[in-house]
């Protein structure tokens, strides 16, 4: 007797799920000590009197941290790009070898009279990436997929590292944070096809697997702040 063969998108819708679930497992606090979103920063940045703020932060692939801060309420507009690094305008084959010294990284323009730095922190050490992974991020290897933060100002500095230290004195990460606070010397944009990535391909297996589970946890864990 023959045996009919079982319907092949149905087995690939069902293990799409199971990796999604698995990755979310993996993306929102492998070396969380709890669930749930992280403590907010006890000193945050105060409001400026200007509508607009920028921050640039480095967690791995771009794509996914883009898209995280792109569901913000009160963020602008998101770039991804490169910063960090020692060649000016720089390709993504050029970043893609480790040697200029970039980070993967996004640009957050935003609205600090609508959602603050320390927030936007927060959601970075919460569901963006994980901070203990040190030159790398998933699946992705190398220094151009390191975790940091690049401050513009003195009082971003202040924060972050202020914020950085609330959470290791709390063990709020079973190992130690490694996110770079460095000063932001250049952010250039990336090519025009990485720019918005995850709209575009949301189906993508690679975009499936790593990074629809942050937009699901940003989702969860900071409602208040969600925005589709």
């Amino acid at each position: 007797m023959r045996r009919s063969l079982p319907n092949i998108a149905a087995v690939l819708a069902v293990l799409t799920v199971a990796l999604v679930l698995f990755a979310a497992k993996l993306t929102s606090g492998a070396s969380r000590t709890s669930e749930g979103p992280v403590a907010a920063p006890s000193f945050d940045a105060q409001v400026a009197s200007a509508t607009e703020d920028t921050a640039v932060f480095a967690g791995g692939c771009f794509w996914g941290v883009d898209a995280v801060y792109k569901h913000v309420k009160g963020v602008k507009r998101v770039v991804s790009g490169y910063a960090g690094g020692d060649v000016a305008n720089p390709s993504y084959e050029q970043v893609s070898t480790g040697d200029t010294g970039h980070a993967e990284s996004v640009q957050v323009i935003y609205d600090p009279s609508q959602v603050s730095y320390g927030k936007l922190l927060q959601i970075f050490f919460s569901v963006a990436h994980d901070p203990t992974q040190l030159n790398r991020q998933g699946p992705d290897r190398g220094t151009q997929y390191r975790s940091a933060i690049f401050y513009s100002n003195a009082q971003q500095q202040q924060v972050a590292e202020a914020y950085i230290k609330q959470l290791t004195a709390a063990k709020t990460f079973s190992r130690p944070i490694v996110t770079q606070v460095a000063k932001l010397h250049g952010f250039y944009p990336a090519e025009a096809y990485h720019q918005n990535y995850l709209a575009e391909h949301p189906n993508q297996p690679y975009i499936v697997i790593n990074d629809q589970p942050k937009i699901a946890a940003l989702k969860k864990q900071f409602p208040d702040v969600y925005n589709n």
